[in-house]
């Protein structure tokens, strides 16, 4: 059976968009078409949360450093 084609002709606002972005060529989404872009914005979000990481980690073994140093005496 041939598939059959339907065309309905309407004045919605939203359907003449889709209709005219479909016609302009912008097919599939920006990441898509962008997958150089998206690694590279994904690489510099794990070495930014690596270096936010490491300078907490460095925080937390400095005041536990810190904490240990204090000497306690019995009167």
């Amino acid at each position: 059976m041939a598939p059959v084609k339907i065309n309905h002709h309407t004045s919605s606002a939203s359907l003449s968009l889709h209709s005219s972005v479909e016609r302009s060529g912008h097919k599939g989404n920006w990441a898509n078409r962008n997958r150089g872009v998206v690694l590279v914005f994904c690489i510099v979000f794990f070495v930014v949360v690596g270096i936010i990481a490491l300078f907490t980690y460095r925080r937390m073994l400095k005041r536990k450093a810190d904490k240990e140093s204090y000497e306690t005496t019995r009167d």
